[in-house]
Formats: C-alpha cells, sequence, structure tokens
C-alpha cells in the first residue's frame, strides 16, 4: 500500500481497517453512487460507528447515529451526523420509523437485532457488521410487509 508522505501512520491505520470495512457495504448498497442521496444509518458509535459515520457524511448522505448511549450524541455530531437516535428510548426510535434506506450495524455484542428494523424505510436493509455468536430471532412480518431484508459484509481486509 502506498500511503501518502503527508499522511501520519497513526491515522493511515484505521482507514485501512476500519475505513474499508465500513466503506465495502456502503460501497454495496450503492451509497457511492451521486445520483441519489440516501439517509443511512449507523448503529454503535464506537471505532467502525464513527468511521461509518464520516464516509457516509462525505459521500453527502443524511446520517443517523444510533446508540444505547445518551452520551454518545455530541460524538456522533461532531463526526457528521445529522440525527442523533437513543435506541433505548422508544420516543427517539419512533422518531425515525421508516426513515433509513440502508442501516450498518456495527454492534459486537448481544442484542435484538430485530429492534432496529422499524428504522428501515421501504426495501430498506440493515447490514450486519459487528459479529456475535448469538442467533438473532426476527420476526418475519416487518420484512414482509416492509420488504426489508437483513445482510451481512465481511470486515474489510487488504
Amino acid at each position: 500500500m502506498k500511503i501518502p508522505d503527508n499522511l501520519p501512520l497513526e491515522k493511515a491505520g484505521p482507514i485501512l481497517c476500519a475505513g474499508v470495512t465500513m466503506y465495502d457495504p456502503l460501497r454495496h448498497w450503492g451509497a457511492t453512487k451521486m445520483d441519489k442521496k440516501m439517509t443511512i444509518g449507523i448503529i454503535g458509535v464506537g471505532g467502525l460507528g464513527t468511521m461509518g459515520i464520516k464516509l457516509a457524511n462525505a459521500m453527502g448522505h443524511r446520517v443517523i447515529a444510533i446508540s444505547s448511549s445518551a452520551n454518545k450524541e455530541a460524538l456522533s455530531k461532531e463526526k457528521g451526523a445529522e440525527t442523533f437516535i437513543l435506541s433505548t428510548n422508544e420516543e427517539s426510535m419512533k422518531s425515525a420509523a421508516n426513515s433509513c434506506d440502508l442501516i450498518l450495524n456495527t454492534i459486537p455484542a448481544h442484542h435484538e437485532m430485530s429492534h432496529y428494523l422499524s428504522l428501515l424505510s421501504l426495501s430498506g436493509t440493515l447490514v450486519q457488521l459487528g459479529v456475535i455468536g448469538n442467533e438473532h430471532k426476527v420476526n418475519q412480518l416487518p420484512l414482509i410487509f416492509g420488504r426489508k431484508g437483513i445482510a451481512g459484509s465481511l470486515i474489510g481486509g487488504i
């Protein structure tokens, strides 16, 4: 890999790991095509999530950061999220219902993935990036009636 001389290695490292991990599903699900502005939800505001927020924002999309930690709101907005959703607050979740064309789920701990399906718009896709070994139970009705999808994306590497 060629790294520009003016890019410090400590800043290049995250781009080569978290950057490609988040860029690949954005590319695959059409966010790099500049002909359509999307609403992209990023679940989890950690290393992957903040990189996803920055990338989706830089591509010109509306970004919704989603976290179970209220203290992540300022960081989310600083990185480029237009909206912050507190996933443990029912009213906050309702405020973004049916709004996301694409959701990238970076949570690497046990959680109920189906909790976030209400945020997907018609034909929206939730992409799993955070790997956990537990099974997820998913109610099929929101998938069927909303033509919603659940997919996965392999963590990027060189």
